[in-house]
């Protein structure tokens, strides 16, 4: 269908409006959550006692030293909490806002290299992506991650496309220069080897050395050295054990060894791109292998298949390494977005069809949660089902605006089926969130938050449960207890109790509320623990001297 079949042309200030709908929707439910355990409430309470201690330099977890990522997002989220209060939507607010961008600016890297056709079907080929959708809705580091390292990545590529040693040739390099020292403060060095690596095999496969001596190095580096360098060197001057921890353990080790014990079979990340492909899989190799061969004209940059190999590289990167998580291949998404919508000959049948088939997949979802809490718990709590009756009527929207779609597809009808998926997602999400075992200690604390004072003394013993500090706004002392927290406790070990020491502490006090697993609620009775049970889930027992 040519491009004149399309209703595209919109005056901006309608553009404008959709946009700004379509981003009411994407916040919709975020502050209808509670945090989940573990990463939403760490990545919530670090950027809180940021604010409350006033040191931006190092971050802490539970007042022990935390330095496994870098720490633009803490800095975001602890702004936010001062200008807007703590609470669940401040504390998505920086990577769900992130996660959001990443639709305009798929929307106008790809409208900018292919047309305004192609634009509006990597836009909806990113946006029905379920793994897109939930991952970015989650307090991660993800979502930040993939905006600046893809934003560098398109910005190269569009600066390749310009004349050479043009001036906006050299804008487009400074943005990529720029996103990618942003990229580095939010996740670290693995940007360098994503980007390096895939110019590296870009250059050896095209033959084409041009790109290097299109960077702009000379203003380049210094500007990324300007962005990135404070931080570290103030960090380390204050932290001397940091430069070893950050590069070789939470760097080089973890990608070599199970040191995090994250270990998952080497085809699983695989898995992990066919679910996120799932409402455009069919279209999937014949995009890839129509990027792998573009023709443009001599001498000129192929950005297509620069995409291809950039997420290509960060798939092999991944499933090589030995700790793996479900989110690291997030950054995969956006390029690959731009290779299918830039790819598609029938802008108005693809749309069609992958409308369609995101609308089904939303229904099939919603009848897996059924099936999960019915397997694992022989009932469906009714706090689910409003939240599957929500997510079946945006499916139904989904499925009713694809049906609409024939002949020719208007812009408000690619972003009502963008709304109604975004909008489904988030309603299967809130929905897991309640079926039991609960992943949140919400509940937990607002029942003990009333026998908890600025003087009540707070332990956590033999775990450390992520999301009961923000949601009590105290940090807890830690009783025969490491995990996460290893490295901070090897750092100040006597914020650390022994059992000895806790009961004694424990059994002298007068106020005092004590956090632990309820299996191991019976041992610590037999060693004298003394209180009453006043709240318990799942997870965790809550036991106070009061």
């Amino acid at each position: 269908m040519s491009q004149s079949a399309l209703t595209l042309r919109q005056p901006r200030r309608i553009l404008w409006a959709l946009w700004i709908a379509l981003a009411l929707v994407w916040f919709a439910a975020v502050p209808l959550r509670p945090l989940l355990d573990p990463d939403e409430g760490r990545y919530a309470e670090i950027p809180r006692e940021m604010l409350v201690s006033g040191d931006w330099v190092t971050p802490r977890l539970d007042g022990l030293k935390y330095f496994e990522k870098p720490p633009l997002q803490y800095w975001a989220t602890a702004t936010a909490y001062s200008l807007f209060g703590q609470s669940e939507w401040t504390a998505r607010l920086w990577t769900v806002g992130l996660g959001f961008l990443c639709l305009p600016m798929v929307f106008a890297f790809t409208t900018r290299l292919r047309g305004a056709a192609a634009g509006l079907c990597a836009l909806l080929t990113l946006a029905v992506s379920p793994y897109f959708e939930i991952v970015a809705h989650l307090n991660l580091l993800d979502a930040g991650f993939t905006l600046w390292l893809t934003g560098a990545v398109f910005a190269f590529a569009l600066g390749q496309c310009e004349p050479v040693d043009s001036a906006r040739q050299r804008r487009w390099m400074l943005a990529a220069w720029m996103a990618a020292a942003l990229a580095v403060l939010s996740k670290g060095i693995v940007v360098g080897v994503l980007a390096g690596a895939s110019l590296v095999l870009y250059t050896l496969i095209e033959r084409d050395y041009r790109p290097w001596r299109r960077l702009h190095l000379r203003a380049g580096l210094p500007l990324f050295i300007l962005v990135t360098a404070p931080w570290f060197i103030a960090v380390s001057r204050r932290n001397p054990a940091f430069l070893h921890f950050f590069f070789v353990h939470e760097h080089f080790a973890r990608y070599l060894t199970a040191v995090h014990q994250r270990v998952e079979p080497w085809w699983y990340f695989g898995m992990i791109l066919l679910i996120a492909a799932l409402p455009w899989l069919v279209s999937l190799p014949r995009s890839m292998s129509a990027a792998w061969c573009e023709r443009t004209a001599e001498n000129i940059f192929k950005p297509l298949k620069f995409m291809l190999i950039f997420a290509a590289v960060t798939l092999l990167f991944f499933s090589t390494s030995e700790s793996k998580l479900a989110p690291y291949i997030l950054p995969m998404m956006p390029p690959l977005a731009v290779i299918v919508g830039g790819s598609v000959a029938e802008p108005a049948s693809f749309l069609r069809r992958v409308a369609l088939v995101t609308g089904l997949l939303l229904l099939l979802l919603g009848g897996g949660l059924i099936v999960h809490s019915l397997q694992r718990n022989g009932s469906l709590p009714h706090s689910v089902v409003p939240w599957l009756v929500a997510s079946a009527a945006a499916a139904v929207c989904a499925i009713i605006v694809s049906g609409r779609m024939r002949g020719t597809v208007s812009v408000p009808a690619v972003w009502a089926c963008v709304a109604a998926v975004t909008l489904g997602c988030q309603c299967l999400l809130s929905g897991y969130a309640e079926v039991p075992p609960q992943r949140s200690a919400y509940r937990l604390a607002l029942a003990v938050r009333p026998l908890i004072h600025p003087q009540t003394q707070l332990f956590s013993i033999g775990q450390y449960r992520e999301t009961l500090s923000p949601y009590l706004q105290r940090t807890l002392q830690l009783v025969q207890f490491n995990g996460e927290l290893a490295f901070g406790l090897g750092e100040e070990p006597w914020k650390q109790l022994t059992g000895e020491a806790f009961l004694s502490q424990w059994n002298h006090a007068t106020d005092a509320v004590a956090f632990l697993d309820p299996a191991m609620l019976d041992s610590w009775r037999g060693r004298g623990l003394k209180g009453r049970v006043v709240a318990r889930d799942h997870d965790t027992v809550a036991v106070s001297r009061l």
